[in-house]
């Protein structure tokens, strides 16, 4: 009987299949499983070719420190830890349209002008429609070596003979090699065509930055090998709603990965912004109620954003928990801890939460500011305009202190903020004189609630209801 010449790959998780399935049994995805032709096996090891066997040395022995690429946008070396590592490799994702082609080209026009040699594949537009975004954004004139090409071979010929410093593949998913039958975009050709750029950009010492396609649920397409393959993943983050986006790494063998870098979209492309408090705050006018200022971190910089709170009878009597920007099973536990230890009833009530401006936040230090706004809308008394609040809550009800207080006093006061809102800090004073501002320390939620209470019935600026 003969041997199959195919398989079935789904081209969700990659797993192999030796018929076709409606289901994939390894990661349960429906009709992901598409015929590929079957790789050949590798010859036995005691046939293979013998040569020259591997090179060790000492792992403390040392080596040349190669410096980073500098690109000159300070949101992006933010991000990759102080710039582009030689010999890197970089994977790029984001929902269409977000800026991710528009953040490259201004990237590789900036190497360019350094005297950087670099090159800018597009395996999804021609050359012409590059060529006018580069004259929208101001790069045109810059030498940057483009091409629009999707055949592998054709492409690593090409970058070994021009051997560039920085190279662009936009996108990944478009490529495809002559060594497997498949077609393009599917799981062996990303799998391929992502690991012999990878080993391009090892031997040259060229940094390699590929674009990828994202899933409908915010995923990188393609199998998640490619992400254990390259050094660094970032993804492109924002709403088309706002002028602003985000570029955050989720992986990054060179830097923290927890930075992110801020842009703003402007008609002439991608700008900077240095202080992305500001911008998020932007707009905010007087205190309302429901509203809070939380102090947050992210990586080694402070943001400050405001939470949006609002507790509303539910019509329909199934009361409703809507979320953005934010954690809804966090939001569910702060809520079990205000019923629970505070007395609030949120039975038969609607509760709505909103990060303003579009961040999403993932650090639990923002718990007790979504506490606060959820508590101010339920009293229907706003907080005070000066007073920005951070802290982790405990299903005790407990307030607990959070990393790196001081810069976040800091950068409250630097945008005009008299006063905060946080936990006690363990072996000090409840004041602490040597802070930025003045701190409220709280021990328990149960003391905030009594706080907004107390506001509620003698007005918001009462004296002892926000004395430090």
């Amino acid at each position: 009987m003969p041997k199959p010449t195919s398989v079935f790959v789904c081209q969700s998780c990659g797993s192999v299949h030796g018929k076709w399935a409606g289901r994939c049994d390894a990661c349960g995805e429906w009709n992901t499983l598409v015929e590929e032709a079957k790789s050949q096996n590798a010859a036995p090891a005691h046939k293979r070719r013998k040569g020259r066997g591997m090179e060790f040395v000492d792992l403390g022995a040392q080596t040349r420190d190669v410096p980073r690429l500098i690109t000159g946008t300070g949101e992006l070396d933010r991000v990759t830890g102080g710039g582009l590592v030689p010999g890197s490799a970089l994977l790029v994702g984001g929902d269409p349209g977000i800026g991710k082609s528009t953040l490259l080209l201004q990237t590789v026009g900036a190497l360019a002008k350094q005297g950087k040699r670099v090159a800018y594949i597009s395996g999804e537009e021609s050359v012409g429609q590059v060529q006018r975004r580069a004259k929208r954004l101001g790069v045109s004139d810059q030498p940057v070596n483009l091409a629009s090409e999707t055949s592998l071979g054709v492409i690593i010929d090409g970058l070994m003979a021009t051997k560039p410093d920085v190279v662009v593949i936009d996108s990944i998913q478009t490529l495809w090699t002559d060594q497997l039958g498949a077609a393009p975009g599917t799981v062996a050709q990303v799998r391929a065509c992502a690991q012999e750029l990878v080993r391009f950009a090892k031997k040259s010492g060229a940094t390699v930055i590929l674009v990828g396609h994202v899933t409908k649920d915010g995923q990188i397409a393609g199998p998640r090998v490619v992400e254990h393959m390259v050094d660094a993943v970032l993804y492109f983050e924002g709403e088309r709603a706002h002028q602003f986006r985000i570029l955050r790494a989720h992986k990054n063998r060179f830097g923290p990965t927890d930075e992110i870098g801020v842009f703003e979209m402007r008609d002439s492309g991608l700008a900077e912004v240095l202080n992305p408090s500001a911008l998020f705050l932007d707009g905010r006018g007087d205190a309302s109620e429901g509203s809070a200022v939380f102090a947050g971190l992210e990586g080694s910089r402070p943001v400050l954003t405001e939470i949006q709170a609002l507790v509303a009878p539910a019509a329909f009597g199934t009361p409703r928990r809507a979320v953005v920007g934010w954690d809804s099973g966090r939001l569910a536990m702060v809520l079990a801890v205000l019923e629970a230890r505070c007395g609030l009833s949120f039975a038969g009530k609607d509760v709505y939460l909103n990060v303003a401006g579009g961040l999403r936040i993932n650090e639990p230090a923002a718990d007790l500011a979504v506490a606060a706004a959820i508590a101010s809308s339920a009293f229907d008394v706003s907080l005070p305009s000066d007073l920005v609040v951070f802290g982790e809550i405990s299903l005790s009800g407990e307030v607990r202190p959070v990393s790196r207080a001081d810069a976040r006093l800091k950068e409250s006061a630097k945008l005009g903020f008299e006063r905060a809102l946080a936990a006690a800090s363990p072996g000090r004073d409840e004041r602490n004189d040597n802070a930025a501002l003045p701190v409220i320390a709280i021990r328990s939620l149960r003391d905030l609630v009594r706080r907004v209470e107390a506001a509620a019935e003698r007005g918001p600026d009462t004296p002892e209801s926000w004395a430090a």
